[in-house]
Order: structure tokens, then sequence, then C-alpha cells
């Protein structure tokens, strides 16, 4: 059945999930539901402690059996020791199809890869993924399907029941013996516990692991003992120095410096900034410099931001050092200065859920007037692809890039007009992640286009002296540099789902073709 992007998605992928194909960004707009609960033990003959021995032992006591779904958080991004310890001692205990429900998995999780092939994993729910997870997937070994959602839409899928968590394991770099959890103190600080929050009200069993337990009560508590049910302390639960890996580094690149300087003589030319204003950023190198160009801007014309939103980098939170913004709603911290900076009485938590979950009665991306965003691939429709390379492997997350698109007044992608050697604007993206009609803007190193649908945006642009083109304009410079790619070959069997942040799909991975080489 053909959707709103126009993406061919099979009638029996529609079967096998219950699920409908994407419709349209506000489809759902108004749909009325009864939230999900979980099962929920109560403690009244208490020994005053829920400490567990180990992980082995937890998982006894949490029922541990086949087919279940246990979640974890990734908070520690390439840092993060808890998936792969947890996972080892369910392989150990011989239990099998276990499906994963993470908000992300990466490269540190690499070593469960062995996991997947031996059927102990048999599907996974996340953002996305990288590494080894991203090839085993992209090359069949996954007997289940990979299902990729946005932050929003895994919070959905949880408030709905549409996705269940038996065992939701919580990373926490404090706790006391009650389960009450913090993200910051100890060794293990990665400021917040935002996509926890969610695991922790909607799975039937919490287990909070820790590697630095301290006396109760650990108030103020980010997740309260009232949702957990076990503690476990461990060495070490991750390395917050791999929190700033990967794309979450500032860039010296000269091209991501003109791409982020136009970006910010965009955003100061557009109705949208004056005091007041509201603002996201991604964590790819030149949105990150559009941040400290912006910075730059806002003393020079004496303009304030009121709230900046995250995933968080050191530019952002310097905006609240220099008193330029007034403060920061934070549910990912991605360098040890974002870290650091949640101590500040202005830079508030906030849940995955009040960030960007489309069932709820508003999420804060509603209220953002511009978010900067990257992207693999954006073609002449402006659909963004953000998970799977132009090669065919699954090898990125969408996050909250759906999610920021669809609530922001001004959704500017930033993205070089070739990566590497091939088109990153294209006719037709590999994979549609992001709906082109939430987005309004893609700035290139060769010029800008501005979403034909974005009229009031044209006009205010008329006599800004920027490089601006037609989308298809900057597609035709890439091909006429690099060449119009081959579309990938992929097998028939889908291998995973692009799910909407509403619920229907948006499109579907299919297995990488193997190809034979005669000697």
């Amino acid at each position: 059945m053909i959707n709103a992007v126009g993406r061919d998605i099979p009638e029996e992928i529609l079967e096998k999930t219950g699920k409908e194909v994407f419709q349209g960004v506000h489809h759902f707009d108004g749909y009325t539901y009864r939230k999900h609960g979980p099962l929920t033990t109560s403690v009244i003959n208490s020994n005053g402690s829920k400490l567990v021995d180990s992980i082995h032992d937890v998982l006894v006591k949490c029922g541990i059996k086949d087919g279940m779904t246990v979640s974890f958080h990734h908070h520690f991004r390439e840092g993060d020791f808890v998936v792969n310890m947890v996972m080892k001692e369910i392989h150990d205990m011989g239990i099998k199809d276990i499906t994963i429900c993470a908000s992300s998995l990466g490269k540190a999780h690499d070593p469960i890869v062995p996991y997947i092939e031996d059927g102990t994993i048999t599907n996974i729910y996340s953002s996305g993924v990288r590494g080894k997870i991203g090839e085993a997937i992209s090359h069949g070994k996954l007997k289940g399907l990979a299902v990729m959602q946005s932050h929003g839409g895994r919070v959905r899928s949880l408030v709905t029941g549409e996705n269940q968590i038996d065992i939701a394991f919580i990373g926490a770099p404090t706790c006391d013996d009650y389960g009450n959890c913090r993200g910051i103190g100890g060794k293990s600080d990665c400021g917040v516990l935002s996509y926890a929050m969610v695991d922790a009200l909607h799975a039937d069993k919490v287990v909070a692991i820790t590697d630095c337990l301290v006396p109760f009560p650990n108030f103020p508590a980010h997740i309260s003992m009232t949702r957990v049910d076990y503690v476990v302390e461990v060495d070490a639960i991750g390395d917050p120095k791999k929190i700033a890996t990967g794309a979450a580094k500032p860039t010296t690149d000269q091209r991501k410096l003109m791409m982020a300087d136009y970006c910010t003589k965009f955003v100061v030319n557009s109705p949208y900034f004056k005091d007041g204003f509201s603002y996201q950023t991604g964590v790819g190198g030149a949105s990150i410099a559009s941040t400290i160009s912006l910075a730059k801007e806002m003393k020079e014309r004496n303009v304030r931001m009121r709230f900046g939103v995250g995933g968080l980098t050191k530019p952002m939170c310097d905006l609240l050092i220099n008193d330029q913004v007034d403060c920061l709603l934070d549910t990912q911290d991605f360098d040890l200065s974002a870290v650091e900076s949640v101590k500040n009485l202005k830079h508030f938590r906030i849940s995955a859920g009040q960030y960007a979950d489309p069932f709820n009665k508003g999420a804060v991306v509603n209220k953002l007037d511009f978010v900067i965003l990257a992207a693999l691939e954006v073609d002449v429709n402006f659909n963004c692809n953000v998970v799977v390379g132009s090669d065919g492997m699954i090898t990125g997350a969408q996050g909250g890039h759906p999610d920021t698109a669809a609530g922001a007044k001004c959704a500017i992608v930033i993205a070089p007009l070739l990566q590497g050697r091939t088109p990153a604007i294209c006719t037709d993206v590999t994979t549609v992640t992001t709906p082109g009609e939430s987005v309004d803007v893609v700035i290139t190193d060769y010029g800008i286009a501005i979403n034909p649908r974005r009229q009031d945006l044209i006009e205010a642009m008329k006599d800004v002296d920027l490089p601006f083109k037609t989308i298809e304009e900057l597609r035709d410079i890439a091909y006429s540099i690099a060449g119009e790619p081959e579309k990938v070959q992929f097998g028939e069997r889908v291998v995973g789902i692009i799910e909407s942040r509403d619920g229907t799909i948006m499109d579907v991975v299919r297995e990488m073709k193997e190809f034979e080489f005669e000697e």
C-alpha cells in the first residue's frame, strides 16, 4: 500500500504488525485513547531494602523467561556498560526470543551481536542502531524485525501499550537501597535520566543498576523509589568520557563552518528571531557550530532566547552561563559540560514524554521556533533519511529528528551536498525517516533551498544575501559533480521498519543484497 510519502509498504508487513501506513504528520491530531498501565507489585511488609546481590539474581526475581521484552536507556552513549552486562547474563541463562526495547543502541553494544545470531535476541525496538548491530540487521541476521522509532514515538508506544516492557534496566549514576535514582553524583554522571523516566512508569518490573550506592534518601530523586522494584550494585555502569563521541563533537571543517554561518544568517533574518524565541540544535558538527555563531549574533543584536531544548552540548549550556537564555530543558547530555550544567537551577530535566510524545496533551517540541538538524540524505520532496546509509546499511538513529521537525515553526536541515562522493541531495532518499512536509529549509555548502510549502519564508528571504536555490538545482549540482547514483539493490526480505512518530509505517528496510564475485 502506498503511504503519504509515496513508499510502498508490503501488505504482509501491515498484517504482521497490525500497523497502518503513514497518512500525514497531523493525521492523529485529537486522537483519544486510554493510557496503558503496568503490572505493579505492592511493597507493604518490607525489610527496608530492595538490594539484590547480582544481575543473575535479579533476573530470577523478575521471572525472566523466553519471549520477554527488556528495555535500556542510552544516556551513556558509547560509554554504556549496562546493555552488555545484562544481555550476557540473559544469554548465559539460556533465555531465548528476547525483544530489546532501547532508546538507542550504538557501537558500544557490538558484543551483543552473537546473541542476535543465536536467537537470544529476536526483535529490536530502538531509535536506531550503529556499528555491528546495524550490519547484522542489514544482513538479515535478526530473526524478527528491527523497528526504528523516534524518541517521541517510543514513548507513545509505551503509553498506549503497543509496546509492553517486562523488565526495565536503568543505569543510575547514584541510587539508594530503596531505588531512588539520580543522574548525577558518583563516578558515572550522565546528567539526566529522561528516557528511563518513561520506562520506569510503564514497565512491569524496574531494576536500578548503580555503581554508586548512597544512603537513603537519594533526594531529589529523578526516578522515584515508588517505581523501582530492585536495586543491584555493580562495579561500573558506564564511562562518562565516551558520552561525547562521534557526531557530538565541535567541528573545524571549513565546509561545515560555512554551512553553520549560512544557517545563522537564515535564522536571524527569519520572522521568528526575536526576544523570547526558542531553539534546539542537533549534535552534528555544523549544528553545534551554528549555535556558537548564533550566540554572537544574539549578543550583537541584543536578542534573548526564552528556552533551549536538547540533547544539549557545551555551546547551548554556554548560553545559560552567559545569561543569553532564560532556561534549558534537557532530555540528554552530549558532553561533560552539559552534564555539569545540570547543576544549574535554570537547567531543567524533562522526560522524553514531556519532550516529544505526540500522544500526550502537548509536548515541548510543539513550542519550538527553530530546530537545526542533520541528515544523511534529503530528496527533492524534502524527505530526510537519517537511519540507512546510501549503501543500504542501517547506520543511524531517528532520535528526535521527526519529532522536532514536526513541532518546530522552522525546521532547518544542514547537510553537505556530497557525503564523500555520494550525493546527499538526491531524487529519492534510500529510506524516508522524516517526511518532507515537516522540513522547511535545507542548507548545503552549495546553496540553500526553502520548501515551496513555506512561501512565507521565501518572501521573508527575498532580499537576504544568501545563495538560494531550488532543491532540484541542488540535486542537479550534486549529480553533475558525482554522477547520479545507482539505486541500492536490496533483497526481498523486510528486516526493519521506519515507524512514524504516530506509530504508522513511514518506510521499510530490506535486507542488503549479497553479491557473488567471480574469481
